[in-house]
């Protein structure tokens, strides 16, 4: 496990290594004290702890310019002002500590953080086995964007091609993980390339529009906005 620490004062990035430390004593810990510093560092972690008041520029320009990059890392900002806290929900934080960061509840946070980044590894692992008339393909998950009813087949659009298969949207809707919503009788989407919607449309980062049913709304907002809590990167 990979983990970063990004604060503006030294004192409490040792604080913060010395107590993850204490309860992952074969993690990987990096330090940063600028967001500029760690965005020059091209590594890969899977949770951050950072500032949200850094000098130059602050954490939530720098948890922006991360998603921006696709970074897919638990994000758990620090902060001496509750204030802030509100404008996490913008760049998917995970959670946030407020200083004086409690042992106890760091410890807390990142046992579950630890899990997610495991729940999440899981998923952009699992594949699918696809069959069409002509061959079989295996595929993962997380290169579908979306899956389109076409009568009796499905076109399953990926980052590659687009492919048609003999199968029932309610047989995909079955195979695939929890990362994908069934917002139309004809559409299922891939929560992590979410770029905007509607009450009536949903806007990938590819481009494309599809579209929501009305009645499918409310439960898409409570769905969406839980992926996003757990730490879902959307393509934004």
């Amino acid at each position: 496990m990979n983990i970063a620490i990004c604060d503006d004062e030294r004192q409490i990035r040792e604080q913060i290594r010395e107590m993850v430390k204490r309860r992952m004593p074969d993690c990987v810990t990096g330090e940063f004290a600028t967001g500029e510093e760690l965005l020059e560092d091209f590594s890969s972690w899977d949770i951050l702890f950072l500032d949200i008041q850094l000098g130059g520029m602050d954490g939530i320009g720098t948890a922006k310019e991360l998603r921006r990059r696709e970074a897919d890392v638990v994000l758990i900002f620090i902060t001496a002002l509750p204030d802030y806290v509100f404008d996490a929900f913008d760049v998917s934080a995970f959670h946030y500590l407020l200083k004086p960061v409690s042992e106890g509840k760091l410890a807390d946070v990142l046992e579950r953080a630890v899990g997610d980044v495991r729940q999440r590894d899981q998923a952009h692992t699992k594949k699918l086995l696809i069959r069409t008339r002509n061959r079989n393909v295996t595929m993962y998950e997380k290169d579908i964007y979306y899956i389109e009813s076409q009568r009796r087949k499905v076109g399953i659009h990926t980052i590659k091609e687009v492919m048609e298969i003999y199968a029932t949207m309610n047989e995909m809707e079955e195979r695939l993980g929890d990362s994908f919503f069934r917002c139309h009788r004809g559409y299922l989407v891939n929560l992590a390339y979410i770029a905007e919607y509607g009450s009536d449309f949903i806007q990938l980062c590819t481009g494309e529009t599809i579209y929501m049913s009305k009645e499918k709304y409310s439960d898409f907002v409570k769905v969406y906005m839980h992926y996003l809590r757990k730490g879902g990167v959307s393509c934004v």
